[in-house]
């Protein structure tokens, strides 16, 4: 199968998009984002086909959407280049990684420090997902840490340091559970 995936993209990365996962799409550089151009089944079916398998083949793709391999390849890199698709990766078992303390924190900030707040969370050992939201507080942040002791070390001592952070709230999670994407028919 990785043999597959080399032969129809060349890239031997096992996504059959033919680019690296850890390439991201070109950026706009006019500060003007275009609306994304709208979706039809099959695109909806490929991306529900890579959600459940990143490392699905071309082929497989193809197959399982009935359109030709070429017609898969173009719309799935469309789909990249739109940013619809960010990036592959793999679902990770924290625990079993060596990541056995995960916690929500909710954050309130001076208002309009997002920006400078993002970029301060995006640099923190652990940090996995990062939301601005509405309601009693500003960011919703998604950490995992090695143990307990790492993750007040990064909840007392960095976030508190961050100048824009007024407030922390910790939530531990004691268990987690990634929904998959509906199985195909």
């Amino acid at each position: 199968m990785a043999s597959e995936r080399m032969a129809e993209d060349g890239s031997g990365t096992g996504s059959g998009t033919g680019r690296a996962p850890e390439q991201p799409a070109a950026l706009a550089t006019d500060g003007m984002e275009e609306p994304p151009r709208p979706l039809d089944s099959i695109d909806r079916s490929i991306l529900r086909i890579l959600q459940t398998d990143g490392r699905a083949s071309i082929r497989s793709v193809a197959e399982r959407v009935h359109v030709s391999r070429a017609n898969a390849y173009a719309r799935i890199n469309r789909l990249i280049d739109d940013r619809v698709i960010r990036g592959f990766g793999a679902r990770i078992n924290h625990e079993r990684a060596g990541q056995g303390a995960s916690a929500y924190i909710t954050l309130k900030i001076v208002q309009n420090s997002w920006r400078t707040v993002r970029e301060q969370l995006r640099a923190l050992p652990g940090a996995a997902h990062i939301a601005l939201v509405s309601g009693d507080f500003d960011v919703l942040l998604l950490v995992h840490t090695p143990d307990n002791r790492t993750l007040r070390e990064l909840v007392l001592t960095r976030l508190q340091s961050i100048p824009e952070i007024l407030s922390t709230r910790t939530l531990l999670v004691f268990e987690e559970t990634d929904l998959d994407p509906a199985p195909q028919g």
